[in-house]
């Protein structure tokens, strides 16, 4: 197979990408507005460890706001700032400094949070919260429990402090995904790779229609140029778009927001997976429409639905279990355990092979049927 067909093929459909002003502006621009303006309303962080901030209102001579906060600063996900008023914790809140408040009354069990519906960050830090007020309040019960019983405060303190003591001895290891999850721009970054990589190779499918409806070729075909040809000059021409879309994104979220991806090679062996992933997509969707006209118009809703499934559009915790099962039937939510996993420290290649796995699984199953109907529509419109 003489590579000089090919080169033309890839040569020609790249000039024509190029001229595609609207296309472009999705590819070069519409990334880093989404990354920004998402990152910014989930923190803005950039390193995936940073601490969510929380504005605290509370006593130190209160028990129970003591015992909160105690809780809460042994949190390694939490910074906790405190504050003198309500007003400076709702502002924070609203102007988005704070991930969100707690305002502890004196002499009150009644604890008040303070969040936004829309924050990602927000709704992290609320179960974090919740997690410590429910082992404040099991303590607090316990110690009541102890002085019903005939125990004096501090024998039932004792007592108590004697039974976490015990209870502390009993480890719980966790195993498979880890539930941490980055925020700001370090899950924007990751997730708007997937997203625009997948509907920008979508959004070039049209291409291929374009192709046959200009009988670009019909004449190649007429010509010294094998079948073959074409079919890898066509792939290769959209692999082409998909990895300059997710290398143009990373290396301009590396430069303006920060972001760290982790080990090169693991991230390579994603991306590139990924890549052949929205290749495959793109390749079938040409291959299936009829006119130029109705790739865009199937092709970038179904690649924001699938990421919206697959996480690309807010962080897993917000979702619910059942929308997270959903996420593993579709290439973007392997992609973003991978991603996300390859951000923490000491994680790398082999941390994330079976996801790469997955995806080149789907990549193989994509490309073979989108070839199939590719060729089978070629020898159609010969």
């Amino acid at each position: 197979m003489s590579p000089s067909p090919v080169r033309a093929l890839v040569a020609a459909n790249l000039r024509r990408h190029s001229r595609d002003k609207v296309g472009l502006f999705f590819m070069v621009v519409m990334p880093f507005v989404t990354i920004a303006f998402v990152g910014l309303a989930l923190g803005g962080g950039a390193s995936g460890q940073d601490r969510m901030p929380i504005g605290v209102v509370a006593q130190d001579s209160d028990p129970v706001a003591a015992a909160v906060l105690r809780r809460l600063e042994t949190s390694p996900d939490l910074a906790i700032e405190r504050m003198e008023t309500e007003e400076r914790v709702r502002s924070g809140v609203r102007t988005g400094a704070l991930a969100a408040g707690l305002l502890i009354p004196p002499g009150s069990t009644e604890l008040e949070l303070v969040m936004t519906q829309t924050n990602g960050s927000g709704l992290a830090a609320r179960s974090i919260i919740d997690v410590a007020v429910g082992k404040v309040a099991a303590v607090l019960e316990a110690v009541r429990a102890a002085q019903a019983a005939g125990a004096s405060p501090a024998e039932a303190e004792a007592l108590v402090r004697k039974a976490q003591t015990e209870s502390a001895q009993v480890a719980v290891s966790t195993s498979g995904t880890e539930s941490s999850t980055p925020r700001g721009f370090a899950y924007t970054a990751p997730a708007n790779v997937l997203l625009f990589t997948f509907v920008n190779s979508m959004a070039v499918a049209s291409a291929l229609a374009e192709s046959r409806r200009l009988g670009m070729i019909r004449r190649s075909l007429a010509g010294p140029v094998r079948e073959r040809s074409v079919l890898l000059g066509e792939v290769l021409s959209r692999l082409l778009v998909a990895i300059a879309q997710a290398c143009l994104i990373m290396v301009v979220s590396t430069l303006a927001f920060g972001v760290t991806w982790g080990d090169p090679l693991g991230v390579a062996a994603v991306v590139g997976s990924f890549c052949l992933v929205s290749t495959g997509a793109a390749v079938l969707v040409g291959s299936l429409v009829r006119s130029p006209s109705q790739a865009p118009a199937i092709g970038p809703p179904l690649g924001i639905v699938l990421g919206m499934l697959g996480g690309c559009l807010w962080p897993r915790e917000v979702a619910g279990e059942t929308l997270n099962m959903i996420g593993y039937l579709v290439p973007h939510g392997w992609g973003m355990d991978a991603l996300i996993t390859l951000t923490k420290p000491g994680k790398g290649l082999g941390s994330v092979l079976v996801e790469v796995a997955v995806l080149l699984g789907m990549a193989v199953l994509l490309l073979g049927i989108s070839l199939v109907v590719f060729r089978r529509r070629m020898r159609t419109s010969t």
